[in-house]
This record gives structure tokens, sequence and C-alpha cells, in this order.
């Protein structure tokens, strides 16, 4: 009885690759995310034109130019917290019209804990550094207390971004509130119970991709190779960002260790006669300018590098989510299958379970269809932005390496006319 069900032999990897997709420039100078975000569609853009941190808060200046007949102005400035990007992103899951998208992840929730533990740690061992140690460790912790909050700021620019070049998602009334309106959207942070209730959506989820999976036979050979592909994928993706984390955070080790080393021959080079004076101070300068090197060249890695893999992470995750919710649509269609079987046995309320399986079958063909154009999309998109986002990364990595090299060229030549 699964008139519905469309057989076929379809590859999910076999889409025709995509252009890579245009990038709006933002207002405000900061390090962009790798992710691309098409919007070719000029009729509604979203930028963050600025943000200020407050303690435990970041605000964020959205500012939106449209020309869609549905907004009541063609510009709009407003001011959104963390909490309300959440909100938004939550009235989106919770869209069933929404079930066969896949919808963009909502942003990080802002985190500089670590760097105000490191600058609060700095300040208490002060008295065991010299001045010129601190004021390097101190700059160094601020960079990368900055660079943390223009991610910030890329990550959320990047979702609301997505939502207003996708067709259907830019119609939604929630955005336009989320847009337009000037006061605050009394969205409270996440208490306990919110935490708990998400654990609990989350775990459900989970729940259900293993049962379905288990006890629902989708007949369907591009969605049951996308599931597999899917999985496989984003555990591979897991990995990844655990063992790139750990190189980002060693090399910022080694650059750190620079500091150290320069001030050693600084301080080296204050008891010994002139020309050894001389010869450890252009050593101590060589080291402190490598030291700035690497430091970038971390901070590009984890930028172009660490943080797609971390955004496409989630952004699979997100995929995922659309397959289990095609395969509740499947099991509710299976299930009035068996009820229009049961209602014919016993010739009674034959029409309703007849109109309740149509509705079903329509339902789970129009989630299927949706389905099958996202994922082919999310298979173009991320293989634009990781051919980006790896191309930019293998400039800038020639870029440091030949500016290293002319570090140590131009070094080696003052090192010898001090002897």
């Amino acid at each position: 009885m699964m008139d519905c069900v469309e057989e076929t032999n379809h590859d999910p990897l076999s889409a025709p690759p995509a252009s890579a997709p245009a990038i709006v420039d933002p207002k405000m100078e900061k390090k962009k995310p790798s992710e691309n975000v098409c919007l070719a569609d000029n009729s509604l853009l979203v930028d963050i034109s600025d943000a200020l941190s407050e303690k435990e808060k970041v605000k964020f200046t959205v500012h939106t130019k449209t020309t869609l007949p549905e907004f009541q102005k063609s510009e709009f400035i407003v001011v959104r917290q963390h909490e309300e990007f959440v909100w938004l992103h939550d009235r989106y899951e919770e869209n069933e019209e929404y079930a066969g998208y896949i919808i963009p992840p909502a942003p990080p929730r802002p985190d500089f804990d670590a760097s105000r533990e490191k600058l609060q740690r700095l300040g208490e061992g002060e008295g065991a550094l010299t001045r010129e140690e601190f004021l390097k460790m101190k700059e160094e912790l601020e960079d990368e207390y900055l660079a943390t909050f223009k991610k910030t700021v890329a990550m959320h620019e990047v979702f609301l971004q997505r939502l207003a070049a996708h067709p259907v998602f830019r119609n939604d009334a929630h955005l336009r509130v989320f847009l337009e309106y000037e006061h605050d959207l009394c969205a409270k942070p996440r208490g306990k119970m919110d935490v708990i209730g998400g654990l609990m959506r989350s775990m459900t989820t989970t729940t259900d991709e293993i049962y379905l999976g288990a006890t629902v036979r989708d007949v369907n050979d591009f969605f049951e190779q996308e599931t597999a592909f899917l999985q496989e994928y984003y555990s591979h993706l897991k990995e990844a960002v655990a063992k790139v984390d750990r190189m980002t955070s060693k090399h910022k080790e080694v650059a750190d260790a620079h500091i150290k080393l320069s001030s050693c021959i600084t301080q080296l080079a204050t008891r010994e006669q002139p020309p050894m004076e001389r010869f450890l101070t252009r050593a101590s300068e060589t080291f402190d300018k490598c030291r700035k090197i690497e430091g970038r060249m971390a901070s590009d890695q984890d930028l172009k590098l660490a943080d797609t893999l971390r955004y496409y992470m989630r952004d699979t995750h997100a995929a995922k989510a659309v397959l289990v919710r095609r395969l509740r649509c499947l099991a509710a269609y299976e299930a009035a299958n068996r009820n229009l079987e049961k209602a014919r046995a016993k010739n009674k309320d034959v029409h309703a379970a007849e109109q309740a399986q149509a509705d079903a079958c329509a339902k789970f063909e129009q989630l299927s269809a949706r389905a099958r154009e996202e994922l082919i999309d999310f298979r173009a998109r991320r293989v634009a932005a990781f051919r980006k986002s790896l191309i930019e990364l293998a400039e800038l990595e020639i870029k440091h390496a030949k500016a290293q090299q002319e570090l140590f060229r131009k070094s080696l030549q003052v090192l010898r006319e001090c002897q």
C-alpha cells in the first residue's frame, strides 16, 4: 500500500557542482567566516553593522535594506542580543511548514570566558614576568579576545544572511518582526529548564533517528544513501574539529614561546659587551617578529579551517534533522496505510481513513521533494565553501612562509654584520 513512495537509484553525490555564491561586503571591518552566502537577489540584504560587548552580553546592530512590499520601510536598524537570534531559530524549527528544509544552525553563544580567564591569570602573575613579557602577552590575549569577538559577530551575521537569501525563509513573519521591531523581543536567556528541555529534544531526535532507522523501511535510494553519508560525514567532521583545535592550540603555544625566548635573550644582552649586546638584541628582535608571524598563521588556521569545519558540523546536524523529520512523516504515512486496511476490513469509517491516508501521502511527497532539493543544494554549498576556505588558507600559508623566509634572510644578514 506504499503507493506514494518513490523508488530511485539517484546518487546523492551526483549533484552538479554549483558556482561559488557571491559575498556581500560587510560595513564593519571584521573576519568573515568561510561560509559562502548567496545573495544574488538584492531585494533583502542584512548585515551587522556594529556590535558592543557589555559584560556578559553582546549587542548586535542589525542593518536591513529591502525592496520587498511586506516590509513597512526600505531600511531598518535594530539592536538584538544573542538570545533573540536563538528565539528566531526556534521559531523556524517549531514550524511544521519548514520540516523539509535545512534550517540554518543558530549562532553559538558568545563565549569570552577563556580570554577573560587568561587575562585575569596574566594580571595575577604579573610579578613573575618582566615588563616586556607582560606587555607582549597582554597584547596577544587582547588580539585573541578581539578575534573571538569578530568571529562571534560574523557567525550571527551569516545566520541572518542565510535566512534572508532563502526563497521561503525570507517570507516568514518572525523574521520580519526580528528585522523591523525596534524594541526588545523579550527573549530571555535560557534557564535550567530550557537547557533540560533542549537536551530532551536532542535525545528525542537521536532516539527517533535510531528507532525509525531500524523500524521504518525507506525504499528511496537517494535518502537512504544520504542518511548513511551524513552520519559518516558528521563523525568525520567532529573528529576533524577536535584535531584542528588541538593543532591551532599548539601553534599558538609555539607563538607564545617566542615571547619568553625573545625576553631571555634581551635580558642576556644587557649583561654582555657592546658587540655581543648588539648581536643578541638583533636576535631577540628576530624572534619577536617571528612570534607575530606564527600567531597570524595560527589565527588563519583557526578562521579558515577550524571555523569552516565547526560550522558545517552544525549544518550537517541540521541536514540530518531533515532526514529524521522525513522518517517521522514516512512512519505516519505507513500508519495511515495500516489504518486504511483495518477500516476496509471492518467496512467502517473508510472515507475518513482514505482521506487521512491521502493527506499523509501528500505531506510525505511534498516533504520528500523539498528535502531532496535542500540536500542537493547543501552538497553544492559545502563543496564551494570548503574549496574557497582551503584555497584562501593555502594562499595565506604561502604568504606567511615567504614573510618568514624573508625575515630569516634579513636577520642572518644583520647578525653577520654584528659579528
